[in-house]
């Protein structure tokens, strides 16, 4: 029996979208990205005047030439800083800035929670230690997380185990997620890297290190 005109049309619908979906997400993602990003970035052209810069004589949006060449000189100016960073002015220079947004009240508290954000994605060795699993949001259900601290001693008084500090971040955003006092022995930790374990949930679990179970002597 062959198949109606419709069944033969959503079968190489289907299809198609299968192997198109993952260019139409990739490029709607750099879109969004890059248009999130030149809204920020947009401001270092404020020596230029509106009417160079923007449609309609100024009244319009940024041109988006104008955006990437704002894009591009906040990628040098950064790069800028990641060279000073290396030498001693450079990291007096940023010492004396932290100390100073520091000193903002209200601006101090976004600031310094970014900032401890940041270091600990960056790897600081202070940070996550460990990948664990961790029964979570209910019993039956596993979750990835990193072992931030083992050193809570009141909540330890209080509950009469041992208990660490876990964060699971969300994704496949992980700056944000649910920080979790858990007994020692409820916990996994896996052979996996912080920075593998981060991949692992920033791509939604679809980048998975390789793994190779321990030999049996």
């Amino acid at each position: 029996m062959k198949k109606s005109l419709f069944v033969r049309w959503r079968s190489c619908f289907l299809t198609g979208l299968a192997v198109t979906f993952p260019a139409i997400v990739s490029v709607a993602a750099v879109v969004w990205l890059f248009s999130t990003v030149s809204n920020v970035t947009d401001w270092l052209l404020f020596f230029l005047p509106h009417s160079i810069t923007h449609n309609n004589d100024g009244q319009g949006p940024v041109r988006w030439y104008w955006s990437a060449a704002a894009f591009l000189l906040a990628v040098a100016l950064v790069s800028v800083v990641g060279v000073l960073a290396r030498y001693y002015i450079g990291k007096k220079i940023i010492d004396w800035t932290d100390r100073a947004l520091m000193q903002v009240p209200l601006l101090n508290k976004f600031y310094g929670a970014i900032k401890q954000v940041n270091e600990a994605f960056a790897g600081n060795k202070n940070s996550f230690k460990t990948v664990v699993l961790v029964e979570f949001p209910r019993e039956g259900m596993h979750s990835v997380g990193f072992l931030t601290s083992e050193q809570h001693a009141e909540v330890q008084q209080k509950t009469r185990e041992k208990v660490v500090c876990v964060f699971v971040p969300t994704t496949p955003n992980p700056t944000s997620g649910f920080l979790l006092l858990v007994p020692e022995d409820k916990i996994t930790k896996l052979d996996m890297s912080v920075a593998d374990g981060i991949k692992y949930i920033v791509s939604l679990g679809s980048l998975s290190p390789e793994y190779g179970p321990p030999k049996i002597k």
